[in-house]
């Protein structure tokens, strides 16, 4: 059995579809490009894909990552290639890597997310920023299927500011292939426009940018007059020294450049045609 690690995106329209569509949409274009997949035992057996952290419907995301486990061994930038081509635009295949580390749940321990405020001046949500770094603790209400809950969305928070407008997603460290897609999201504008960049720990319960959102307009009565486009650029595991997010999938490029090929392998990839 053969593990691929993909790393996926949902751009423009597509941020409004749920993970169930992802879902679907997914295993349709598994068929269609004839991928081996292993399934399940039991009944009614489904293909072996694992999700990690999906980011909630009508976000957008340059960094979303599964798993799959196949039957026979394939070349992973070959199948990356076949599932994009079988999937809708906005939902792009972007990187393929073979696994050879355990553990890339547990490696997603932070996002970066990029917030875009239509509307709001950079100065009105630069002082907004400030109030909300100052505080310690910021409580906010999400309605949940148990009733409304109260949470700290601050402790979650390890970093928020603002950012120039004309910035593009590449300076998250968003690989170039995400970036020039994206970069309409925060080009240049000829109305007020504040862009917020944040980083988030991966806690229970969740802390979402729209929580965040919530805490802005409670501590500094910072209010979008219309909704917040929200990006995430990167998810990872989060540098506690430098509070930046690192690639999930380097463990698994590291170990491959560094593993030795078998004797035949060698011969056979020398050899004239």
């Amino acid at each position: 059995m053969q593990r691929i690690r993909l790393r996926y995106t949902k751009r423009g329209r597509l941020r409004f579809t749920s993970h169930r569509d992802f879902q679907r949409a997914f295993e349709r274009a598994l068929r269609r490009a004839e991928v081996p997949m292993a399934y399940s035992a039991g009944f009614t057996p489904h293909p072996k894909v694992s999700y990690a952290n999906a980011a909630p419907t009508g976000t957008g995301s340059e960094a979303e990552y599964l798993e799959i486990a196949l039957t026979a061994p394939r070349d992973p930038e070959r199948l990356r290639v076949l599932l994009d081509e079988s999937m809708p635009a906005g939902l792009d295949i972007i990187e393929a890597v073979e696994a050879r580390t355990p553990g890339l749940a547990d490696r997603l321990t932070a996002s970066v997310w990029e917030l875009r405020l239509d509307g709001v001046g950079t100065e009105d949500a630069r002082r907004a920023v400030d109030v909300f770094n100052a505080t310690e603790t910021v409580e906010v209400q999400r309605r949940t299927k148990n009733g409304v809950r109260t949470f700290d969305a601050r402790s979650a928070v390890v970093g928020l500011e603002t950012a120039e407008t004309d910035s593009s997603p590449s300076d998250a460290g968003v690989g170039s292939t995400g970036a020039a897609d994206a970069a309409h999201l925060t080009g240049p504008t000829d109305h007020p426009c504040a862009i917020l960049r944040l980083v988030v720990r991966h806690v229970t319960p969740a802390v979402r940018p729209d929580d965040v959102l919530s805490g802005l307009r409670a501590v500094a009565d910072l209010a979008p007059p219309v909704p917040a486009a929200v990006t995430r650029l990167a998810q990872g595991l989060l540098d506690e020294e430098t509070g930046t997010v690192t690639d999930p999938l380097a463990p698994d490029r590291e170990a491959a450049a560094t593993e030795p090929q078998p004797a035949g392998a060698t011969a056979a990839a020398t050899a004239p045609a």
